[in-house]
């Protein structure tokens, strides 16, 4: 029997000078500013909302902003630019708490419906060109390597999305993979596990501080008491080391604590459908004996309950592209600075394997992410931007978080412009041009 492939529906065409895929944090920075310049730019985004792990994945907090310090000096701001500006519309919306206490670091932790209602309008009021519900299924190619776009499902039917710059901020290089320009997977194909991420309710939050401090990395006592119920046989927690932050809201705590690996042991990598799957039940199980051990254990959590999980497991590491440069893996420690550099961050590298992930810490610094990075090796017409970008194992482990995909969204955004208006190469625009158009923009990257 012959079978066919077939969508009888009409075909849509749309034609934009910037094509954005996936409205993640580098998404929504990237399209408005790309916007603001005066350009047709389009979104599309998967979901029916914004924010990427934010958001779906249910990370829950703005990390990236602050310096780490053995002194308690307090916040130390060292990111600003686009991300800032996200910051504050969201803090005026009451949807951003104060900076918390995570280990030598401060982050800050958001509510993530006010998240996707500040990206809503601000991508509104910019003019971004919005498509939700949708997915790129096949990239456009004008001969063998140069981009022209996408196809991309919908509801209403397939859309031929033209457009004359493509940024693939799709967390997972998808548009890179599409076109079969060079990429990576993790080191030599292992990734960081996956997490799904909940939120308590109902906890009595003064008797929880009280108890267990403000650092919202909890203490060794807690690991200890993980440790001792985990090998009693009474509950399943594969993580020792885990993190517990107050939110916004009332009697509430996000809790970043769960270690999905498949039945085999292996650390789930979730561009695998059958990977992706597993790690959604496994997820969820997880979720619920955490919520046990703690109302069975931890004060002020008695009578708590799940009031949420991440619409999707969070994903830390996938595909990647090979740049035109690579952030090393010795650059995130070494505090490396770069002429070419567009972005900074003085986040440490969180490696999530084992029961306790590792943490390794920048002092006092700042490393810069050289634009590179976001530059394929080959192909045109396309720039990557977010946590798919080119960087080793470790570095990614810190490069991915949220204030740092705001500013590469920032500084590609800019790319994208001056590819099309001045019809260059994405390889051909100086990194040191596009640094003066983001310090322009409030990014003090030399400050």
């Amino acid at each position: 029997m012959s079978v066919a492939a077939i969508d009888r529906r009409a075909v849509s065409r749309i034609d934009t000078d910037i094509l954005v895929v996936g409205g993640g944090a580098a998404g929504v920075a990237a399209a408005i500013t790309a916007v603001r310049a005066g350009l047709d730019v389009t979104l599309i985004e998967r979901y029916g909302f914004c924010g990427g792990g934010a958001v779906a994945g249910l990370s829950g907090t703005v990390c990236g902003l602050y310096a780490a310090s053995e002194f308690d000096r307090g916040p130390q701001q060292m990111v600003f630019g686009f991300a800032e500006e996200f910051v504050e519309a969201l803090s005026a919306r009451g949807g951003l708490a104060g900076p918390v206490r995570y280990g030598k670091t401060f982050t800050r932790v958001h509510d993530p419906l006010m998240w996707r209602e500040t990206a809503d309008d601000m991508l509104a009021t910019a003019g971004v060109r919005v498509i939700y519900h949708c997915v790129a299924v096949e990239v456009l190619l004008d001969g063998n390597e140069a981009v022209a776009g996408v196809m991309a499902w919908s509801k209403q039917g397939p859309l031929e999305i033209r457009a004359r710059q493509t940024i693939d901020a799709s967390g997972d290089a998808d548009i890179v993979a599409m076109a079969g320009l060079p990429n990576f997977v993790g080191d030599n194909g292992r990734v960081q596990n996956p997490t799904m991420i909940f939120r308590l309710g109902n906890v009595d939050v003064e008797a929880f501080v009280a108890a267990y401090g403000t650092d919202t990395i909890m203490p060794p006592s807690v690991s200890a008491m993980i440790s001792e119920a985990s090998a009693s046989g009474g509950y399943r927690l594969p993580r020792t080391k885990i993190w517990l932050f107050t939110t916004t809201r009332p009697n509430e705590l996000l809790c970043n604590c769960t270690r999905i690996t498949g039945a085999d042991g292996r650390e789930l990598n979730t561009l695998l459908h059958a990977d992706f799957s597993e790690a959604e039940f496994e997820g969820r199980r997880q979720v619920r004996d955490y919520a046990r051990f703690f109302r069975d254990r931890l004060v002020g959590c008695e009578n708590a309950f799940v009031n949420d999980t991440g619409v999707q497991v969070g994903v830390r590491q996938t595909r990647q592209v090979e740049g035109t440069s690579k952030l090393g893996n010795g650059d995130i420690l070494a505090g490396r600075k770069f002429a070419d550099g567009v972005a900074r961050s003085p986040w440490p590298i969180e490696l999530h394997s084992g029961s306790k992930p590792r943490v390794e810490w920048l002092l006092d610094d700042v490393y810069e992410v050289p634009y590179g990075c976001f530059v394929p090796q080959r192909g045109e017409n396309l720039l990557v931007a977010g946590r798919c970008l080119s960087a080793e194992h470790e570095a990614v482990a810190s490069a991915r978080v949220t204030a740092q995909c705001f500013s590469y969204g920032h500084a590609i955004g800019h790319a994208a412009v001056i590819a099309v208006r001045d019809r260059l190469a994405p390889r051909q625009i100086e990194g040191r041009d596009l640094r003066m158009l983001l310090n322009r923009d409030g990014a003090r990257l030399d400050a």
